[in-house]
């Protein structure tokens, strides 16, 4: 029987013009490997799923080549896909063992996105920042009613620097003093869970301090719905890139709660409520429970972005911006937002299972624990907008403040 190819993989086509076909990465950095398999072996790929044999891919390969004897290519196929740890093999139990080991026992969370979506050069990153969103030092005076918490994107930031500027202008120097829950989408991790870590988080700017008191009480109201030192949290983009606006704008050691919300996935395709199972009930309950007893202590900062739509996200359109099929995204998330403005959860909720969210709201649940957990929130829309990723593919997100209603 041949091994599984692993579900958790990124597929693409192949951006390079002289070698077509699909590019194969790890999402996880289990794996630092990337193939690009030629277009005629792609359909061989389904028979990597841990019921065919090499037998069948055998039979396969003979019909496509002509020739008897496939022996070598079979074998360089499967030994190429498995040395990667793209099969769900002993070497890719390896390779997770050693990644998650390695995370486990590091003192500080390391910058994954550094350098990439970001400079890692400090001085660099101030100024694009700056650009971005002003000089911190020209902030506006502190608003009349604190922010209560605030919701930002976490596409890569030169792609949402409006809805970015939008999310961090409502902060003020006051609130600097403030621990930010900070809750990110966890593209990755367990359904229906918490990914914990008592780790700092150091970027370009430095260290932020992860505030381990608060850590240790959620995870001991959430229980089992809570998982300490998520491997996620290694590879995650959607808590770090809040991070850095964040040091920008108070500096380098602001405190944090750094949280990664699993997706309410038994909730959104077989129906019900997410508190309607226990361990959810337990985590919703656990982070109302914070809110109440810190109160204004905390600030709460969402890494989240909304629809998903095009061929990358496995549409058959060519989405473009603000036309034709995205005016009615437009439309739609509209409506999620004014849920959130109302502080209606339950009416956020309904919104999101219409046809199991073909919108592919990259945020549903943290918005959702949020406002479970802070019921008298009302959001205010501050920045509504959708970027094209690619040329066929459009990411929505907005800047959004909450007050307390």
């Amino acid at each position: 029987m041949l091994a599984r190819l692993r579900q958790t993989l990124d597929f693409m086509p192949s951006p390079v013009e002289d070698r077509p076909g699909l590019v194969i990465r790890d999402p996880f950095h289990f794996s630092n490997a990337t193939l690009i398999i030629p277009p005629p072996l792609v359909p061989c790929l389904e028979f990597f799923d841990g019921v065919q044999s090499e037998l069948d891919l055998r039979a396969f390969l003979v019909r496509i080549s002509g020739e008897l004897d496939v022996t070598a290519l079979m074998q360089h196929l499967v030994e190429t896909l498995s040395n990667a740890g793209f099969l769900e093999d002993e070497n890719f139990a390896r390779l997770r063992e050693q990644a998650e080991r390695a995370f486990a026992a590091a003192p500080v969370r390391e910058p994954a996105h550094a350098g990439a979506a970001y400079s890692a050069d400090a001085a660099e990153l101030t100024e694009t920042l700056a650009g971005y969103m002003g000089d911190p030092a020209s902030a506006p005076a502190a608003p009349k009613q604190r922010v209560l918490a605030i919701a930002a994107p976490h596409v890569s930031p030169f792609g949402g620097v409006e809805a970015y500027r939008a999310a961090y202008a409502a902060l003020s120097p006051a609130d600097a003093e403030r621990t930010f829950v900070i809750l990110g989408t966890s593209h990755y991790g367990e359904p229906d869970r918490l990914g914990l870590t008592r780790k700092p988080f150091v970027t370009p700017f430095g260290e932020a301090k992860t505030d381990i008191a608060l850590v240790d009480r959620l995870a001991a109201a959430a229980g089992a719905g809570a998982f300490m030192e998520d491997y996620c949290h290694a590879i995650e983009h959607s808590i770090e890139f809040q991070v850095i606006f964040l040091q920008h704008l108070f500096g380098p050691n602001i405190r944090i709660l750094p949280v990664l919300c699993g997706s309410y996935a038994r909730s959104l395709y077989q129906g019900g409520m997410p508190e309607d199972s226990e361990q959810v009930r337990r985590v919703l309950g656990a982070l109302g429970d914070l809110a109440a007893k810190e109160g204004d202590r905390l600030l709460w900062v969402l890494g989240v972005d909304m629809a998903h739509m095009g061929r990358r996200y496995g549409d058959a359109i060519d989405a473009r911006a603000g036309q034709n099929e995205m005016a009615e995204v437009t439309r739609r998330d509209q409506q999620r937002i004014e849920r959130m403005e109302q502080g209606d959860s339950q009416g956020f909720w309904n919104l999101v299972q219409e046809n199991h969210d073909d919108l592919k709201w990259c945020g549903s649940a943290p918005i959702y624990s949020f406002l479970k957990a802070v019921p008298q929130a009302r959001a205010s829309l501050l920045h509504y907008q959708q970027w094209n990723i690619d040329e066929s593919s459009v990411v929505s997100f907005a800047g959004v403040e909450f007050h307390s209603h």
